[in-house]
């Protein structure tokens, strides 16, 4: 079969195993393993007795099927070959019911003649002899006759399946005339564009003697026969475009003459300028195919996320890398950091950094695709703004990824990334494991934090939403100065503004210097923590008029592509 169903064992490759009188076990070497009870040991008998036959079968017509595919399509000559023995046979086929006939009648002869034999009165030991013979050739008659029945078979089953061998290899021959012809009108399609782009790329389009040698290389290489074709070699540099003011020296014998002009710096920075240009400004819309979330359920009853084969439309055409990648789009933020003399505004600035990883997350309920072990993905943007990162699929079960950036602008950022999840049901749990490291290369001072738990609503029934909740508490190792983030969860019943993130940045002895009030998928403020005498010792808490004057905005998202 070319395709199975779930828990669906091949006999061929299945290992058969008696248990006891009444059990046994079908397993395919440890996925799927069946354990079958009959009622009766005679019923296992017959079962086990069958399966095996089955298994002798399937593998039968494993090796058949590999020996038939090993072999090379047959010549024209091997299918005349093959009419002429078509032939041949049908012709012994013949002598074969001829001598059929001969045989029987033979027999019947020989048959009379002894029973003649026998009725003559002859001495007691000659008849004994004849006795002898006449049971030889009853046996012989018998042997004969089985043999004749065989023949007859044989015939009629060769002369209704000939007609319908040489249909078949008809039908098969005329194919393949058809496939040849359309294969050599494809390839002569394919030589004649390969020319015409070759003429279309080679020369610049502004030099004023392009035309003309354009032209004389085209005609010389379009008289070339179809034997010559096999022998053409095409040259890699030959594509590149060249700038008009390097000069271009081209003969018949020297086709790569216009990398010799050109060095592969100059030829890098060229492509360089090429590629610049053209960056994607849009992903293609996904496919909207109906599903049966039933089916897909049922099979995903207690299996870990990672294990679950979801439907290729649940995700959005990008790679788990990617979407790492994505924790850099406000990167100027770090850049600022970078320039902070001091260090508790450097953490607010790393705050809004760490809360602006989310602000996509609203809108996008697919999931990205899990990368293949080994796969990175790369982005750079040193000309832009400064900073390059690499990404890695470093683990496959359970599912991690390695991200590393840099950045002129004085910061080193890397992470990696594994994923637990909880499903119940109604939502879908997704927690982060692993840390984020943030060190600025001018003060090194590192920064330290994890990511919080995004929650996805409404699995089940009604329109995706997701939702981040937790702490954050972003640590800098060399000052001890430190900055908790908390993230609140969405209620019906609060009054508080959706997806509001609320922090405190105090130093080392527990001041607050600092709180952080925003939301994490529009933008971050930072306010100067006034100490309010009286209350408890002189803490550290804003009036409102104060608290308006000292406002910065650290972070505001930009509007989605």
């Amino acid at each position: 079969m070319r395709h199975t169903c779930r828990g669906t064992i091949n006999l061929a490759t299945a290992n058969i195993t008696v248990e006891d009188s009444c059990n046994f076990i079908i397993s395919n070497g440890g996925a799927q393993t069946y354990h079958l009870k009959a009622s009766s040991e005679v019923e296992r008998q017959r079962w086990v007795t069958a399966l095996e036959l089955a298994k002798a079968k399937a593998v039968k017509m494993l090796a058949e099927s590999d020996e038939s595919g090993d072999e090379e399509s047959v010549s024209q000559t091997d299918k005349t070959e093959l009419q002429n023995t078509l032939r041949t046979l049908s012709s012994k086929v013949e002598d074969l019911s001829t001598c059929n006939d001969l045989i029987a009648k033979h027999g019947t002869a020989l048959q009379r003649s002894l029973s003649e034999l026998e009725a003559l009165r002859l001495p007691a030991e000659s008849s004994e002899k004849i006795k002898q013979v006449n049971e030889r050739a009853t046996l012989f008659r018998i042997t004969s006759n089985a043999m004749i029945n065989a023949c007859r078979d044989f015939l009629v089953l060769a002369q209704t399946h000939s007609k319908k061998w040489q249909k078949s290899l008809q039908y098969e021959r005329d194919q393949r005339i058809r496939l040849e012809e359309t294969l050599e009108q494809l390839a002569k399609q394919h030589n004649h564009l390969e020319r015409a782009f070759r003429g279309a790329t080679v020369l610049p389009a502004g030099a004023p003697g392009a035309g003309a040698s354009k032209d004389q290389c085209c005609s010389g290489k379009g008289d070339l026969s179809d034997e010559d074709d096999e022998n053409e070699f095409f040259d890699a540099p030959e594509i590149i475009t060249v700038p008009e003011n390097l000069g271009h020296k081209r003969t018949g014998s020297n086709i790569s003459g216009a990398s010799s002009d050109i060095s592969l710096d100059e030829q890098y920075k060229h492509q360089l300028e090429e590629t610049k240009k053209e960056k994607r400004t849009r992903i293609p819309y996904k496919p909207n195919y109906s599903l049966n979330l039933w089916s897909i359920m049922k099979n995903c009853i207690g299996k870990e996320l990672s294990k679950i084969p979801m439907p290729v439309n649940f995700n959005e055409p990008l790679s788990m890398l990617q979407r790492l990648t994505e924790d850099l789009e406000y990167h100027e933020l770090l850049d600022r950091a970078a320039k902070c003399e001091n260090s508790l505004e450097q953490l607010c600035y790393v705050a809004a950094f760490t809360v602006s990883s989310y602000s996509t997350t609203v809108f996008r309920t697919s999931k990205p695709f899990n990368p293949l072990l080994g796969e990175t993905f790369e982005l750079d943007r040193l000309e832009e703004n400064g900073y390059r990162s690499l990404c890695e699929q470093v683990s496959h079960h359970p599912p991690a990824a390695a991200h590393h950036a840099e950045s002129r602008n004085g910061w080193t950022l890397r992470q990696e990334i594994k994923i637990t999840s909880k499903f119940r049901g109604k939502y879908l749990s997704i927690m982060p494991l692993g840390s984020i490291h943030c060190i600025f290369h001018a003060t090194g001072h590192h920064y330290t934090w994890k990511k919080v738990t995004t929650t996805v609503h409404n699995i089940i029934v009604g329109k995706l939403w997701i939702d981040q909740s937790g702490e954050i508490d972003i640590v800098n190792h060399k000052t001890g100065d430190k900055c908790n983030l908390k993230f609140v969860p969405y209620s019906y019943f609060s009054r508080d503004v959706a997806r509001k993130v609320t922090g405190e940045v105090t130093d080392p002895s527990g001041r607050v210097h600092f709180v952080l009030l925003g939301t994490w998928d529009e933008k971050m403020d930072c306010f100067k923590a006034q100490p309010v005498p009286g209350e408890n010792g002189g803490d550290a808490r804003q009036r409102g008029h104060d608290a308006e004057e000292s406002r910065v905005l650290l972070w505001k998202r930009n509007p989605l592509p």
